[in-house]
């Protein structure tokens, strides 16, 4: 796993096991917050590890940007915190968390002893947090997914996006509008670093452009894709589409993205032949 400080007592967490998923801490004289919790729980054990070294106030809160198991299969590990995350999430674990953990479970050995951990603090709209010298505002932000959140520690101007902020939008199981209206509230805040949901820290220098990318592809794959299925083209021409016509590059994830991109074409055609036979 790799560690790299962002700002004074404020670290991120990438991993090298999956989908390079990132975790962070924020340390204050109050207590400790960490902010996601990974998918592997040696991973997460190792967050633990360098907290406990780090600090010896306790970890008083966990936040889940959003229920995707990517960024809460280690919450049982911080027994004794409480958990906090949007209203959306803690309905959508207590109804698929199990089910999917069971799934897993059976692929992959390394999750046997993980278990579903709910939040114990929900919130619908903003949320804001004071520790010590810290204002953690957590917003609701979705469209990669209904219950996504974002953390904004105020005085380091620091942005944790979560999965809505990634080297590609993706809207598989989200909205494409509602996360172009999160992208442009974020590009308000004020913020000099943005810890991605995967992939790297985005840096003062290119917050700008990235969101203006990020917003301007969405767009763009609706258009692309709206003109395929008014041409009556068959879901196999979305091949067509290469992600760099689009505007964003294939490098990004060891190449995931260009899978992503993919699911987010093939998402939008169905929604666009399902809209397309109600008018007819």
């Amino acid at each position: 796993m790799l560690k790299e400080r962002v700002a004074d007592d404020i670290y991120v967490f990438t991993s090298e096991l999956y989908v390079k998923v990132t975790a962070g801490a924020i340390l204050t004289s109050q207590g400790v917050v960490v902010i996601d919790t990974l998918l592997f729980p040696q991973e997460t054990s190792e967050i633990l590890n360098l907290l406990r070294r780090k600090s010896r106030k306790p970890i008083i809160y966990v936040i889940n940007t959003h229920h995707h198991s990517d960024h809460v299969y280690g919450n049982y590990l911080f027994d004794g915190s409480e958990i906090i995350a949007h209203e959306l999430c803690r309905q959508m674990l207590q109804k698929y968390g199990e089910g999917e953990l069971s799934g897993a479970k059976e692929q992959i050995p390394e999750l046997a002893e993980v278990q579903i951990r709910l939040p114990t603090i929900t919130f619908t709209n903003e949320l804001t947090l004071r520790l010590g010298n810290k204002t953690l505002r957590l917003m609701h932000t979705p469209g990669t997914t209904p219950d996504s959140i974002v953390v904004h520690v105020k005085e380091d101007k620091v942005l944790f996006a979560g999965d809505t902020v990634m080297p590609v939008p993706y809207i598989v199981a989200g909205n494409r509008l509602e996360l172009m209206e999160s992208l442009q509230a974020i590009e308000k805040l004020n913020v000099e670093n943005i810890v991605q949901g995967h992939g790297g820290v985005i840096l003062r220098g290119e917050i700008k452009e990235t969101l203006k990318s990020n917003i301007a592809y969405l767009d763009t794959i609706y258009q692309k894709v709206r003109q395929k299925v008014e041409a009556g083209a068959p879901r196999d021409e979305l091949r067509q589409i290469d992600i760099e016509s689009c505007g964003k590059s294939r490098i990004p994830l060891d190449g995931l993205v260009e899978d992503l991109h993919q699911a987010n074409l093939e998402v939008l055609y169905d929604q666009l032949i399902s809209e397309k036979k109600k008018k007819t």
